[in-house]
This record gives structure tokens, sequence and C-alpha cells, in this order.
């Protein structure tokens, strides 16, 4: 029995005579075309995703269940086709749709001119013809992420719905309109930034301590090390002041030189005990002889 490809256009919808699909999305790449990534969201009844792990994509290829997955990429002639599989009759009855997107990377879908989603009967032998193909095309040239199309359920059996939907935010902005939870940069200084009081490896550093270890190497002391000649301010040491001499006791007498440690005036007309130093007794006194002339007799 041949089989008739239908060629959609944008909101059609087609039933699948078929338990299990392969959804290919293709392109032809060149310079200025960015690369392009399929992914796939399993969605409950309220068109929502169950968990984080009803989304497959390029860091996530393989649904839990291992009935919804991403094949590698390959190059057919001269086009590029990145593949989602999915087995719909074995998936659990809570799985009302499965959204079949594409995203690029390193520019918008304007530059992407011949996007095309086809779908295979993946049961059958490779070489039959596709049960339906849709020309993907941007709506304004800003998107980054598209829905190309819809698998979803219709009584007993499972239909497809061309989309064509984009999304100028991106993979991120698709996926967490299906409640995909998406973890974002914390709002902060940029990376690299020095806060006050913490060195670029993060250890924390006192500025009082700092402080004190710049002073102490301006007075030549404690363990700072020498000035950095790289540093905006070089502070350099002082030297140190000259010794200052003692004050003397009193005044000198002008022209005679002064005795080294102040004693009693000397009485006049006679010499005076010789002293050894500070506290010393005196010598034996010096007597003189008797008084007047002395005489001979002849």
């Amino acid at each position: 029995m041949a089989v008739m490809t239908h060629a959609m256009l944008k909101g059609s919808n087609v039933p699948l005579d078929t338990a299990a699909v392969r959804a290919v999305l293709r392109w032809t790449p060149g310079p200025g075309v960015p690369d392009v990534d399929a992914s796939a969201l399993v969605l409950g009844p309220d068109g929502r995703v169950r968990s984080d792990e009803d989304f497959v994509f390029y860091n996530q290829p393989r649904h839990p269940s291992g009935l919804v997955r991403r094949l590698p990429k390959k190059r057919v002639a001269e086009a590029l086709t990145d593949t989602v599989e999915a087995d719909l009759g074995a998936l659990d009855p809570s799985i009302d749709r499965v959204v079949l997107a594409a995203s690029s990377d390193g520019g918008t879908f304007r530059s992407v001119t011949d996007l095309r989603i086809v779908l295979y009967d993946a049961t059958a032998a490779d070489g039959r013809e596709p049960l339906a193909l849709f020309d993907v095309t941007a709506e304004t040239g800003e998107e980054t992420a598209v829905i190309c199309g819809e698998l979803y359920r219709r009584g007993e059996g499972w239909k497809f719905r061309a989309v064509g939907q984009g999304y100028p935010t991106g993979l991120v902005g698709l996926a967490t309109d299906f409640g995909i939870s998406v973890d974002e940069e914390p709002d902060g200084a940029p990376a690299g930034a020095e806060t006050p009081g913490e060195t670029a490896a993060g250890a924390s550093v006192d500025p009082q301590a700092e402080t004190a270890l710049v002073d102490a190497g301006e007075a030549g002391t404690g363990s700072a090390p020498h000035p950095d000649p790289d540093a905006t301010v070089v502070h350099t040491p002082r030297p140190p002041s000259p010794p200052v001499p003692p004050m003397p006791d009193r005044a000198p007498a002008y022209g005679y030189p002064q005795a080294p440690v102040p004693g009693p005036a000397p009485a006049y007309g006679y010499p005076q005990p010789v002293t050894a130093g500070h506290g010393a007794e005196p010598v034996q006194e010096f007597r003189m002889p008797p008084m007047g002339p002395q005489f001979q007799r002849p």
C-alpha cells in the first residue's frame, strides 16, 4: 500500500496511522547559518510538563521512560538533520501531547531559510515515503526557538499538527512557558570583582590588621616585607634622630675646667684632701713642717 505524503500548511493537522514516529528536522548549513537543535516536551492534560525530566533536549537526550529520545545529528547530502523519536502507543495515558521544537545556536532563524520537519513511520523500513512534511518559516526573523509541530491524542489515536510558533527568548523562554524550571545566574558583582576586605582568592582580610602591618613596615619593626616598587604609594622609612646629650647640672665657670664632682669650697692657703672619687675616704693628710726659719748653730 502506497503512503501519501501530506505537505502541510501552518495550523493544519493529519492523523497518524502508526504507533511510533520519527520527526526529522532538516536544514542546509553554510556561512552565517546558525546550528539547529531538536527538542521535545512531554506534556500532561494541563499543557505543562509533570517534571523537568519531561524535557528532552541536547543536555537530556532521553526521557526517563525511554519512549521519547533524541538521536545524533547526521549529514544527508547537502543538509544536516536532528531527529526525535516517540513511541506514541506505549506512552502513559497521563501524557496528552509531545511538542516538537527547534532552537538556533549562533543566530536567529532569519538565516535558516529552508528549515523543514518531516515525519516518518518509525516502525517501517528505511526508504518509505514520509507521513507528513512542514516547511517552517520565521514569522519576524528574530526567533531563536520555534515550535515546529505537536503530536497529540485524539480518541484512541494520535494526530500531528503543524504549528510554526516562534520565540525570541530562545529555548529557555519556550521551556519556561511549559513549566520547566530554569536556573538563572544570580544578580550581583561581576566575576572577579573584589569586595572590601577580600582578596582576589576570596580570603578575608582584617582592615585593622592590614593597617598595623603597614605601620610596622614604616617603623622598621615587625614582619612587614620591604616596600613594593609596583605599589601606588611607597612609604619611605624615616632615619632615627641623633641622641640628645644630657643637660649639665650647673653652668660652667668661664675659662676653667670644672671638677667632675662638686665638692666643698677650698679653704684659702691650705691644700685640701685629695679624694679618689665619690664616697671614697680621704687619703693621709700632708703635714707642713714647723713654722718659722730653722737655724743651725755653728
